[in-house]
């Protein structure tokens, strides 16, 4: 996938794309679920991810496919074991992510204890974009984010309200598994999720970072 960054373009081929769960309380609470102690995440995998402009296939399979608007990390350097305070220098920069989620097909695996790779893992379930911004371009621990969907702002809120900040995901994630260069963590989600239909317009912006773009089609 190429994205722009730093006025060139670069080929965002990641190894994984790990995404932290339940990690602004005011989601956490409208999911009806804890706040977690430590930070939880699953993985995407790669071929789920979207370049700006695309379309998000919503799947036959699900009747309800929701969006979670996130802050992105795209990771620079090799890291194993990092500590919070040197997360900054590994971090190559930061972009706008949909966390796109068949509900339906999540609340079924939560119900069986099964995994919820089947619900986060479809093809095009993973917008990317517009560009990457360089780390020292803005504070991720202070940046509006919304989403809004055919107009209609659907979700708005700070990166301040996060449960555990970059740096600590970052790290924690780092002693469970080595980060390779083009690696995505996606950072959790605001409140106000909800359904995609066939045909919505998606825009998703982060403050200084700029608005994603994405259509929707249902799978015939």
């Amino acid at each position: 996938m190429i994205i722009e960054y730093r006025e060139q373009e670069l080929d965002l081929r990641p190894t994984k794309i790990i995404a932290v769960a339940r990690n602004y309380r005011a989601h956490a609470e409208e999911m009806k679920s804890d706040v977690p102690a430590e930070p939880t995440f699953f993985l995407k995998p790669p071929s789920s991810l979207l370049a700006h402009g695309g379309a998000v296939v919503l799947p036959a399979v699900s009747r309800r496919v929701e969006y979670e608007v996130e802050l992105a990390v795209i990771v620079g350097d090799r890291i194993k074991g990092i500590a919070p305070e040197d997360v900054k220098s590994a971090i190559l920069g930061y972009t706008v992510i949909v966390d796109v989620t068949a509900r339906d097909i999540q609340t079924t695996a939560k119900e069986k204890g099964m995994p919820w790779t089947i619900a986060k893992g479809y093809d095009t379930f993973a917008p990317v974009g517009p560009r990457i911004a360089a780390p020292e371009a803005l504070d991720p621990s202070n940046l509006d984010i919304w989403l809004a969907v055919n107009g209609d702002m659907k979700q708005r809120g700070n990166t301040n309200q996060m449960v555990f900040d970059v740096e600590e995901l970052v790290s924690y994630i780092s002693h469970i598994m080595t980060l390779e260069p083009m690696d995505v963590v996606a950072t959790g989600t605001p409140s106000g999720v909800g359904p995609l239909r066939d045909g919505d317009t998606v825009e998703a912006g982060i403050d200084q970072i700029g608005i994603l773009r994405f259509n929707t089609v249902r799978e015939r």
